[in-house]
């Protein structure tokens, strides 16, 4: 199973402050739990680092993720084909054509219940489209792509060394 696959995740967090590290990666785990089988696409852009669940090693098949906004600082977890999930209590932010997501600011204040129901909603809209796709890999952490641009490195990660697994 993949959630033990860290390194390059840690790698692109350092630059953040120590809660949203701490988040983002109670976040992982709380989807990777639901989602074991899946895989963990990782994208470290200019603009976010971002990582998403999948039954393929595609893009096109991620049924949901996570991200952190360089500028924000913001977590959100998301939804690809948001705009088609069932959101009674409304609680998905964004007006485009297909993404939403919540804003993940403690995980206290989470609705973890609603937000399962939303993940397998997500998740069973995105395997009824994969119809006769390979779904071979399973389980695993693909890091598709690193930004070129150079980043300040950060000392948040060195307080979390005792909190976070290798």
């Amino acid at each position: 199973m993949s959630i033990e696959q860290t390194k390059d995740l840690l790698k692109f967090l350092k630059p953040f402050p120590v809660k949203i590290i701490e988040t983002t990666l109670w976040l992982r785990e709380f989807v990777w739990k639901l989602y074991p089988d899946c895989n963990e696409l990782i994208y470290d852009n200019y603009n976010a680092v971002a990582f998403g669940w999948s039954a393929t090693d595609r893009l096109g098949s991620v049924f949901c993720t996570i991200a952190v906004g360089r500028s924000s600082g913001n977590v959100h977890l998301g939804f690809y084909r948001g705009s088609e999930i069932a959101d009674p209590k409304k609680l998905l932010l964004g007006n485009g054509n297909q993404y939403r997501y919540v804003l993940v600011t403690d995980k206290k204040e989470f609705p973890a219940t609603y937000m399962k129901k939303l993940l397998k909603e997500a998740y069973s809209n995105t395997i009824s489209g994969l119809k006769g796709k390979d779904l071979t890999i399973k389980g695993t952490t693909i890091t598709k792509s690193i930004s070129a641009v150079k980043r300040k490195e950060g000392t948040a990660l060195k307080q979390m060394k005792k909190k976070v697994p290798k």
